[in-house]
C-alpha cells in the first residue's frame, strides 16, 4: 500500500460532522488514508469496510505511560482497539505517542515494545507496525540535511528506538512543518522555498544533493539522523504536514493551497536522499474551533466543518 496520501482527522471542535459523514467525505475526495489521535470507537466503527488505511494513535502521554508499565495492559489495549476491528479496518501503524516531550521520552520505547509484543501474540505484527510520531526538533543541526543528527536531549532514547524500528520493519513517524520553520526564521528561509514554489535552490555539500524545497530538506535531515543512529534502512512516514489558511504570519488561503497541493503532488517522487514514494499525511481534515494555542492552530483544515473546502484541493485517484 505504498503511495498513500492521507489526511489527519482531528476532532477538537464542537461543530464537526459525524464520524460516518467524515468517512464518506474521505472516500468521495480520493483520500485513502487517515490518522486519528486516540482509539475513537465511533470513528473505528465508521471505518469498517471503507478500505481507508489508518494510523491509530494510542492517545496522550498518560496512555503511553499505561502501556509502558504493563504488557497485560498493552494486550488488553490491542484486543479492544485493534483485534476488535482488524482487518475490517485497515490499521497500518500504531503511533505510541505524538510529540512526547523530552522529559517523558523514556516511556516511549517500553510502551512500543509492549504493544508490539501484544501484536506478535495476536499474530498481527507483520501487518501492523508500531512507531511513535516525533517533532522536527528531535533532530538537531538539520541544515544542511546531511548534518542531521538526533538532538542530544533525546539521543539516548532515539537511538535504541530507531534500532527497534529497524528490527521490526517499522517506519519512523515524523511531523514535518516547513510552515513553523519559516515562521520562526523568515530572514533566512524564503517563502518560495517553504511552499514548493520555484526560485530557490540549495546545495548540500555534505552529500552533493540539491534541494528546491524545505520539506525535502527537513525529511532528509531525519534520514541523516537515522543513518547516524545505526538505522539507515528505516523509512520515514510523514505523519503530519500542512499550512494554515488564516490566523497568523504567512497564514493565507493562497499559501495553504499552494503548499498542500504541491505536497500531495510532490511526495510521489520522494526526496533527493530517498527517491520513491514518501507516504504523507496532510494536517488536517477540518478547521477545529476548540484547538488551543495560536489562532493558526484552528485554521489548518482542508475543509470547513460544513464539509465545504477551505480552498480547492485535488487528491490523485490512484
Amino acid at each position: 500500500m505504498g503511495g498513500v496520501h492521507g489526511v489527519c482527522y482531528g476532532v477538537v471542535g464542537d461543530n464537526l460532522p459525524s464520524r460516518a459523514e467524515v468517512v464518506q467525505l474521505y472516500k468521495s475526495r480520493n483520500i485513502h488514508a487517515m490518522r486519528i489521535y486516540y482509539p475513537d470507537q465511533e470513528a473505528l466503527s465508521a471505518l469498517r469496510g471503507s478500505a481507508i488505511g489508518l494510523i491509530l494513535d494510542v492517545g496522550g502521554v498518560d496512555a503511553v505511560r499505561a502501556l509502558a508499565g504493563s504488557p497485560s495492559a498493552a494486550a488488553a489495549w490491542v484486543q479492544a482497539n485493534v483485534q476488535a476491528y482488524y482487518p475490517d479496518v485497515i490499521i497500518r501503524y500504531i503511533a505510541v505517542g505524538n510529540e512526547v516531550p523530552p522529559g517523558d521520552a523514556g516511556i516511549i520505547l517500553p510502551a512500543m515494545r509492549n504493544v508490539h509484543g501484544a501484536l506478535v501474540s495476536a499474530g498481527l505484527a507483520s501487518s501492523i507496525k508500531v512507531s511513535t510520531a516525533v517533532r522536527m526538533d528531535a533532530v538537531a543541526d538539520s541544515f544542511p540535511p546531511s548534518r542531521g543528527v538526533f538532538n542530544p536531549n533525546v539521543r539516548r532514547h532515539m537511538e535504541p528506538l530507531a534500532r527497534f524500528l529497524a528490527d521490526t520493519g517499522a517506519p519512523l513517524l515524523a511531523n514535518v512543518y516547513p510552515y513553523f520553520a519559516y515562521r520562526d526564521n523568515p530572514r533566512d528561509i524564503k517563502l518560495n522555498y517553504a511552499t514548493f514554489r520555484p526560485g530557490v535552490t540549495v546545495r548540500d555539500d555534505g552529500n552533493g544533493l540539491t534541494y528546491t524545497n524545505l520539506f525535502d530538506a527537513m525529511v532528509d535531515a531525519i534520514y541523516a539522523a537515522l543513518d547516524k543512529a545505526g538505522a539507515p534502512n528505516v523509512r520515514v512516514v510523514v505523519s503530519e504536514s500542512g499550512w494554515p489558511s488564516a490566523g497568523g504570519f504567512a497564514a493565507s488561503v493562497d499559501n495553504a493551497r499552494t503548499y498542500n497541493q504541491a505536497l500531495i503532488d510532490h511526495v510521489r517522487q520522494g526526496t533527493p536522499r530517498r527517491p520513491g514514494v514518501l507516504e504523507t499525511y496532510v494536517f488536517a481534515m477540518f478547521n477545529e474551533n476548540q484547538k488551543p494555542g495560536d489562532p493558526t492552530e484552528r485554521n489548518f483544515g482542508l475543509f470547513f466543518p460544513d464539509k465545504s473546502p477551505v480552498y480547492p484541493i485535488t487528491f490523485p485517484t490512484n
